[in-house]
């Protein structure tokens, strides 16, 4: 009598192999099952250690098909050679585990607004590579007043978070009104307590014993320049010269660290 295999699952349907990678020290992959995406910093028999972007360390079993690289299905092995001694990972501007070589993630549907060019620029200097790695794209609004309809027009959903920093949001204010009314489920509107983004750069930074006080009803940003003996009729240069002297996170104020980092995690979540 005729032997048959008992294995009658279609070709297409059974598993395809994945490639094998080692886990070298730097290696950013994926474990699908918690989402959790990391650098591998170690790796022992049986496990490997992975450190997220905020420095965070989980731990997980060197399974076949465990993780993903760059999107694709692999299965992380121990490497054959110990590689060198590992030193402290260097850091972005932003604080966070740099990746060298990452590639940036192609754009979310969801998006970060803040309310300025300049709040942009500055967004961009100290978070930028944290952004590209995730897929976040950061644009301006030149203002709050019309947040209502471009929230709306934007239409916030599960796939497509929107964020929102805001100058000078304090319980009361025309802002404070404005974020209360479109902020959502899929909607976060955030702020911090200065009048002008210049305002979250610490004065150390930029050389200054503090920022001065500007009477209410003046131009902020012209009145502080006149105060200092900065040039009031170009204050984009100004701005260029104080966007110059921030090279990290450790220039800015945490009131303003705190909100991006929220807003990040609310968009990637």
């Amino acid at each position: 009598m005729r032997q048959y295999s008992a294995d009658l699952t279609p070709p297409w349907k059974k598993p395809q192999p994945v490639p094998e990678v080692p886990a070298e020290p730097g290696l950013v992959v994926e474990e699908p099952g918690t989402g959790f995406c990391g650098a591998v910093i170690g790796c022992e028999a049986g496990t490997v250690t992975l450190e997220d972007r905020f420095g965070k360390h989980r731990v997980f079993p060197l399974e076949p098909r465990g993780f993903l690289l760059e999107g694709r299905v692999v299965t992380l092995v121990r490497p054959s050679s110990p590689g060198p001694a590992r030193s402290a990972p260097s850091r972005t501007a932003s604080g966070s585990v740099a990746v060298p070589g990452a590639r940036a993630r192609v754009a979310r549907a969801g998006r970060i607004y803040v309310e300025g060019r300049h709040d942009a620029e500055l967004v961009e200097k100290v978070w930028g590579d944290d952004l590209r790695i995730e897929g976040v794209v950061v644009e301006y609004l030149g203002g709050v007043d019309d947040l209502p309809s471009i929230v709306a027009d934007f239409a916030p959903g599960p796939d497509a978070r929107l964020g929102v920093l805001v100058d000078h949001l304090v319980p009361g204010s025309k802002e404070w009104r404005i974020a209360e009314a479109v902020t959502s489920e899929h909607a976060l509107v955030v702020g911090h307590p200065y009048i002008d983004i210049w305002e979250a750069v610490k004065p150390s930074s930029v050389g200054i014993d503090a920022w001065p006080r500007v009477p209410h009803g003046q131009d902020w940003k012209t009145g502080v320049c006149r105060a200092l003996g900065w040039p009031p009729e170009n204050t984009g240069a100004v701005w260029q010269a104080i966007l110059a002297r921030v090279g990290s996170y450790k220039d800015l104020e945490p009131e303003l660290l705190g909100r991006v980092e929220e807003l990040i995690d609310f968009v990637t979540a």
